[in-house]
């Protein structure tokens, strides 16, 4: 077995019919991140003794969270205000706004640009609102609006290269944006599944790792867009995570409700995990090799923490 539960993190109940959404870990704070979308707020974990501390309110639909531990900051996608927020851990109670389009839901931060990726769901009803929008974040403005084929889903960045790449889910393809010329599409890899949703990248291989709603995996070369490999997933993905310490990679599954582990070295399934139904998102801690796996219909999180194997 690699994860192994060691407790629960209870968190606010739902103030609304909902959920979670995605979450980033501030290591050397060890503090995490959840967007807590049923509520309007983010909620905040101590990893070091796995305890709810509070709640960042105010973020209309939240949708997610990323967190930058160069430059100490913590962003947000708002969707129900089209914004994302930036605020720093130690004063998170200013948040600053920025207006962005249409359904912010995944974020990507280029550290060496000071450039945010906001990766906007759109509104079919409305031509042209599938797009990715690029803010500087020193100077907290938008620089670009780029159209995307479709609807968006999760976002990663390359710190080496510079290159954004976020999933779409129809047509099924991987776009890529470089963030030295962030006013443009750079590339875009057709996906050969349905829906690309969770996305991760191994910056040592130059592997992403693309889970779709075809219930497959796909091992992508980030160079050239080749698909190296597929493989079966037992439902639904939503959120991934890679450690890139333990070579593990993470797969939230809501439907039936698991953790599913992949050995990146092997490409072999270690272990699927029971979690809740529901349950489609998940935050990992690196420092501590803890997994998160937020519970909808009891509100908390359930703890893991990977062994190496």
């Amino acid at each position: 077995m690699a994860l192994e539960h060691v407790g629960y993190v209870d968190l606010p109940p739902h103030g609304t019919p909902g959920g979670f959404d995605h979450a980033a870990v501030h290591g050397g704070r060890g503090l995490l991140y959840v967007a807590h979308t049923a509520n309007d707020m983010v909620d905040v974990i101590d990893c070091a003794t796995d305890t709810y501390l509070r709640s960042i309110p105010n973020l209309s639909r939240v949708a997610g969270a990323l967190v930058s531990e160069t430059h100490d900051l913590v962003f947000t996608s708002n969707r129900g205000e089209n914004t994302v927020g930036i605020f720093s851990p130690a004063r998170d109670e200013a948040v600053a706004r920025v207006k962005v389009g249409v359904g912010p839901n995944g974020l990507a931060y280029a550290t060496d640009h000071r450039l945010l990726l906001a990766a906007n769901v759109g509104d079919p009803s409305r031509r042209g609102s599938f797009t990715v929008s690029l803010v500087d974040v020193s100077s907290r403005a938008v620089i670009a609006n780029i159209p995307v084929p479709g609807r968006t889903r999760w976002t990663v960045v390359d710190a080496e290269s510079g290159r954004f790449y976020v999933n779409v889910a129809d047509p099924p393809q991987i776009v890529v944006v470089d963030s030295a010329d962030p006013t443009r599409l750079a590339d875009a890899f057709p996906m050969p599944a349905v829906g690309p949703h969770g996305l991760e990248l191994d910056p040592t291989t130059r592997r992403l790792f693309c889970a779709c709603d075809g219930k497959v995996l796909l091992v992508v070369d980030a160079r050239s867009g080749e698909v190296r490999s597929e493989h079966a997933i037992s439902g639904v993905p939503d959120v991934i995570f890679l450690n890139a310490a333990l070579r593990h990679l993470y797969i939230a599954i809501g439907d039936p409700g698991v953790i599913e582990v992949f050995d990146t070295r092997t490409m072999r399934r270690l272990e699927s995990v029971p979690t809740e139904r529901g349950a489609h998102t998940i935050g990992f801690d690196s420092v501590r090799n803890t997994v998160y796996a937020f519970l909808p219909d009891t509100h908390r999180a359930a703890v893991y923490r990977d062994q190496p194997g």
